[in-house]
């Protein structure tokens, strides 16, 4: 009978046991399944797998990737499930959470510091022998070591059974808390400053809800190292060049890819990262109760994305969008490529799950429409790829249209042109940016790069140099041309042009004929005169196309003009000037005919400056010789001859200046109404 009871009682609690275990939630696992690379430096991730009934899913991420995956993760319950919570492990500020012990650690206190804190508790102190009491204090005293040092030692001050007892922390060997609540927090603050020093990985738990097998997933956006482009080109002459192309990814998760379907996406989407795990905390103001204000009525402004809203619902908003997700649409599905050996293709394939349909699944969720061109490679083979191991896979390999040439800069080799091929991307990709290794003949020939590329587009690309081939340039001056001269408002307009020239020889020394390539520069400032137009032309450069046939050297003359204008004020203009104007043949005769009439009356006036200088210089000059008479007067007898003599010379002098200073006025007045009716003539002056 006791053993039936006992049967009976195990049973039972199993049962108990099992009905507890049926009411938590089944644990599900979702692999990875796809994943999206970004040539912004992140990642798409997506989970996918099936649970039943109400359901949990763990999954570990690293601690410097929770960012990304709050702000971005999408979690989807696609059969009529819901999603519940997702939850992970709160990341506080450690200075907070210390603080929030009865023992504070956040300024790494001393054992003096901590006793300081738990004044008033019972401790227990081997100092060597046991002693048991409550803590009054710490103190600082100092203690005499030798006859002239002097220290500084930490005491502790108890209250013990037999009364005040002061114990030196330097000779306590061991301190125990009493309050056994106050040592446990002692220890979960240290267990806090340990598990801020792990770099450990946190745990992010999904919740779903929902009765009966269901289908979900997860996404979220992770960063991952940029993936690349790598190409070889094969030449022949009896051929079309061949384009190979291949991609290169890494795997730097922690997590081994599987037959995953992997997607690299050509453009720059805008990723950032923003702070989402750290709990942000904003100190907030005191504010004193305001006992007898009364409220006041408020005005709120509009909400400028409201106003957008309202603003944009007055025209049709769907079209515009319903254009856009067609040509998405078109352009998913433009990345076709053949395979190079293992059956690679660069297309789109199609799931059995839905797109991300945010609505499924979740209560509310908003949609977000397309905000960029990009251009996809969906490699159609699932991929796997161990963790922290890289891979390269082929994303093109057809025939292209490429013309050889030569690329001849005397910047970049100032003898030979480089080799080079006038390349046209004839496949339907968008090519990435990346080197080439080129082939040619069957062996190699050099490297290259090109810029992206979208389909139909034509680069040049150069990837050796042409040693069969010389290009010698040779600069050729012409003299400047005057065009016109217009006289106004006192101002002499001059028109002239300038011509330069260079002209380029091409030796080819080869077997064959080639085209070469001239690179000029193009200044804005001058005109292209000869040949007519260039073969092509870029932002800064001219392309001439020069045929070069073995033995015969090839010419190639560039001509340019450049036309300025030149003002210079009729008064700054000297004699040469204007006789140079006057003898030119494009010069009008009415201009001729002004310029002389410029000419005489600026030798009039400065017929009148040069004699008003002169009789400035006459008066300066007597000045001089009264100081010297001055001098010589105090040394002499008044009554003798010579300075009776140097009186009526001085008398002579004053009469002299008299006349003279009579004299500059009159030219002063002279030089002024002639030198303002030269400015009034030149002034009315608008001839050509």
């Amino acid at each position: 009978m006791y053993r039936r009871s006992v049967c009976l009682a195990v049973l039972f609690a199993v049962a108990m046991a099992l009905a507890a275990r049926a009411d938590e939630p089944q644990r599900a696992n979702l692999p990875l399944k796809r994943v999206v690379l970004f040539s912004s430096g992140v990642g798409f991730f997506e989970h996918s797998g099936q649970v039943k009934d109400d359901a949990a899913v763990e999954m570990k991420f690293n601690v410097d990737d929770i960012n990304d995956l709050l702000k971005s993760m999408v979690v989807q319950d696609l059969d009529g499930g819901q999603v519940s919570t997702v939850t992970y492990g709160s990341k506080d500020p450690i200075t907070k959470t210390l603080k929030s012990f009865s023992i504070d650690l956040t300024t790494n206190p001393t054992l003096a510091d901590l006793l300081r804190q738990v004044r008033g508790e019972q401790v227990v102190v081997e100092a060597p022998n046991e002693i048991s009491g409550i803590i009054l204090g710490v103190e600082t005293r100092k203690k005499k070591i030798g006859e002239n040092e002097i220290v500084e030692i930490d005491v502790l001050n108890l209250l013990t059974d037999q009364g005040l007892q002061a114990v030196a922390l330097d000779s306590v060997s061991r301190i125990k808390l009493s309050n056994q609540q106050l040592d446990a927090e002692l220890r979960k603050a240290l267990s806090v400053l340990a598990s801020a020093h792990a770099a450990d990985k946190k745990s992010v738990e999904l919740s779903f809800l929902g009765k009966g097998p269901r289908r979900v997933r997860v996404g979220y956006i992770q960063e991952t190292p940029v993936w690349k482009t790598t190409y070889r080109l094969v030449l022949a002459d009896d051929r079309k060049p061949l384009l190979q192309g291949w991609a290169i990814v890494e795997n730097t998760s922690e997590e081994d890819w599987s037959n995953v379907r992997l997607t690299l996406v050509s453009g720059r989407p805008i990723s950032f990262t923003m702070d989402l795990y750290q709990p942000l905390y904003i100190p907030r103001p005191e504010v004193q109760l305001e006992l007898y204000a009364s409220l006041r009525p408020q005005t709120y402004g509009q909400d400028l994305a409201r106003k957008g809203m309202e603003f944009a619902a007055k025209a049709d908003p769907g079209a515009p969008q319903k254009a856009k997700m067609a040509k998405m649409m078109v352009e998913s599905r433009r990345a076709r490529a053949n395979a190079v050996g293992g059956g690679f293709v660069a297309e789109a394939s199609d799931e059995d799950a839905p797109g991300w349909d945010l609505s499924q699944g979740v209560r509310s969720a908003a949609q977000a429409g397309n905000v960029g061109n990009l251009f996809q490679y969906a490699i159609a083979v699932p991929v796997t790829l161990p963790r922290q191991q890289s891979a390269m896979l082929p994303i093109v390999n057809a025939d292209v249209k490429g013309e050889k040439i030569s690329i001849y800069n005397p910047r970049v080799q100032a003898k030979h042109p480089l080799y080079g091929l006038k390349f046209t991307n004839t496949t339907d990709l968008y090519l990435m940016q990346g080197p080439i290794t080129v082939f040619d003949g069957g062996v190699y020939a050099g490297d290259a790069k090109i810029e992206d590329l979208p389909p139909g587009s034509q680069r040049l690309i150069s990837y050796g140099l042409d040693l069969d081939t010389e290009v010698a340039p040779q600069s050729k001056g012409r003299p400047e041309e005057l065009l016109g001269v217009r006289l106004l408002k006192g101002t002499l307009i001059a028109t002239r042009k300038y011509a330069r020239s260079v002209e380029y020889t091409v030796r080819n020394s080869g077997k064959k004929a080639k085209t070469v390539l001239v690179e000029y520069p193009i200044d804005p400032n001058w005109t292209l005169i000869s040949p007519k137009a260039p073969t092509e032309k870029t932002r800064d450069l001219y392309r001439f196309a020069v045929e070069a046939k073995p033995g015969e050297p090839a010419k190639l003359a560039v001509d340019e003009e450049r036309t300025e204008r030149q003002q210079v004020a009729l008064t700054n203009l000297d004699h040469g000037a204007i006789r140079f104007y006057l003898s030119a043949k494009v010069v009008s005769a009415k201009v001729k005919a002004a310029l002389a009439e410029v000419v005489k009356r600026k030798h009039e006036l400065q017929q009148v400056v040069v004699e008003r200088q002169l009789c400035e210089q006459r008066i300066a000059a007597i000045d001089r010789d009264q100081a010297r008479i001055r001098q010589n007067m105090g040394q002499l007898d008044r009554n003798s001859d010579v300075y009776k003599r140097y009186v009526k010379k001085f008398s002579d002098q004053e009469t002299e200046i008299e006349n003279l200073r009579g004299r500059i006025a009159e030219l002063s007045d002279k030089e002024a109404g002639l030198r303002k009716s030269l400015d009034e003539y030149m002034m009315g002056l608008d001839l050509e």
